[in-house]
């Protein structure tokens, strides 16, 4: 089966969360079932210097704009990939959406009208690209950055089969007529049983609307985002639609995130080393972090500074958070406000908190692997990846019973715990109270030497790869 994925981020390209790493897992996962896997990524700044024995396929026109085709691949045995090369539209420093400065793209409407549309263009057999004849017999779609490619396939007689995945329901990329026109979409398609959204459009309705499946990252988020609490207006088209959405979990790359054999991490170990092993991972972070090396359990946070993330939680409960026996690390960016806030907490309390405001992998691989609990407590989750990463390591995940972090995290009570199933700690509200209830009561279980080695060894004994969800992935495709 041929199958064409399309997406704005791909880890080893460009990354700014977890939609980078399930592209590039997804499609590694496949390409190891006998499936014949194309990614179509943006050629960002840099990027085809990362690519083993890169080559150009060809070029094309789309709405004014020179194409190349670059295809090579980051590992030999790794899917091939195909770089859109438009040094106009993509070859910018920063990250994807925003610029080195932080500021956001004016015309990312533009750089992604124009990607999906070229999408959409490569999978019709590109016959203006001499040098190749593939064709995908199925057009996977990653999030709104690619979701217009879904309405340009629709209109093609004879086309393949179109998957489209919510990564995040709350980023629908919603742009004005003017934006509308400027992409030459047509007038028809102006109206709201079509892109149109609440006097703009959508491109994350046109993924919705025109395609033959539509999945999302978990399945309690699936339930969850046809309500209007979790809807973002949309769950009204997502409940019409309701017999074509999956829930599918994410899988984690366990070749990358295994503590056995990490090359980013200080010491390794496996089930049966995790106390030594954690214990000097621990020693040595605390000592890059200049941290005290005190024996009281670490707690971290990884992730976006942002409103679904709940950072903003911990930040309100810092004073109650200092009253607990612990350390404190947050690996962390986003909102300027919250990065001033953590500095600030960080620059009162040196012996008890530590922050890093950046996108770090070899230091988010060192936390996991140090820390006693991992803390998320994210108003609303699609899926999350480091609850499972910690898992992976041996660490406590805290989380809040939302999306996949319901799915994927067992809470300790006494039937978990006598079942041993338990691998962490869930709660019920996103706020202050909430927080403090999780992180007291993991704090509680971990104080018992018996039942936190049980956590652990729950924990790193759960099977996260993609092989489950990569064949759930292909059932689907094979479906239509």
């Amino acid at each position: 089966m041929r199958i064409l994925h399309a997406a704005a981020e791909y880890q080893g390209i460009a990354k700014t969360g977890g939609l980078a790493d399930m592209v590039a897992a997804l499609s590694t996962a496949l390409n190891t079932l006998d499936c014949d896997i194309r990614v179509c990524v943006p050629a960002y700044a840099g990027a085809q210097e990362l690519l083993l024995n890169p080559k150009t396929l060809g070029q094309f026109t789309q709405q004014g704009y020179l194409i190349g085709v670059i295809e090579g691949r980051l590992a030999t045995d790794g899917p091939l990939l195909w770089l859109l090369d438009c040094a106009e539209l993509y070859g910018r420093s920063g990250n994807p959406y925003r610029g080195a400065d932080g500021v956001e793209f004016i015309d990312n409407a533009q750089r992604f009208g124009i990607f999906g549309a070229a999408v959409a263009r490569l999978a019709r057999g590109f016959p203006d690209l001499p040098r190749s004849r593939w064709r995908p017999d199925v057009v996977h779609l990653h999030d709104w950055h690619a979701a217009l490619a879904a309405v340009w396939l629709a209109q093609q007689v004879v086309r393949p089969r179109i998957i489209y995945t919510i990564h995040n329901l709350q980023h629908q990329g919603v742009f004005d007529r003017e934006q509308f026109d400027a992409l030459q979409l047509r007038p028809e398609w102006w109206h709201p049983e079509s892109l149109e959204f609440y006097g703009g459009f959508s491109f994350m309705k046109a993924g919705l609307i025109y395609s033959d499946a539509i999945t999302t990252v978990s399945p309690t988020y699936a339930r969850e985002i046809q309500t209007p609490a979790y809807g973002h207006y949309l769950d009204g088209l997502l409940r019409s639609r309701t017999q074509l959405l999956h829930g599918i979990v994410n899988g984690i790359d366990e070749s990358v995130w295994n503590p056995a054999d990490d090359i980013l991490i200080p010491a390794h170990y496996n089930r049966q080393s995790v106390a030594a092993g954690k214990m000097k991972n621990k020693q040595a972070l605390q000592r890059a972090l200049g941290l005290p090396l005190a024996e009281v359990p670490l707690v971290i946070f990884i992730g976006r500074l942002a409103d679904q993330k709940g950072a903003d939680l911990i930040l309100a409960a810092q004073r109650e958070i200092l009253e607990m026996p612990l350390q404190f690390v947050m690996l962390a960016s986003g909102d300027t406000v919250l990065e001033k806030s953590c500095l600030a907490w960080a620059s009162a309390q040196p012996s008890r908190v530590a922050v890093r405001l950046q996108v770090d992998e070899p230091l988010a691989h060192q936390l996991t692997a140090a820390a006693d609990l991992q803390l998320m407590p994210s108003r609303f989750e699609p899926c999350g990846l480091n609850q499972m990463y910690a898992q992976r390591y041996g660490t406590i995940p805290v989380v809040r019973n939302t999306g996949g972090l319901a799915d994927t995290v067992v809470d300790s009570n006494p039937t978990t715990l006598e079942a041993a199933t338990a691998t962490g700690v869930t709660f019920e509200h996103a706020d202050v109270g909430g927080v403090l209830y999780g992180l007291r009561r993991a704090l509680d279980l971990v104080a018992v030497d018996k039942i936190r080695a049980a956590l652990r060894h729950n924990g790193m004994s759960r099977d996260f790869s993609w092989r489950a969800s990569a064949q759930l992935y292909l059932d689907l495709y094979r479906a239509g």
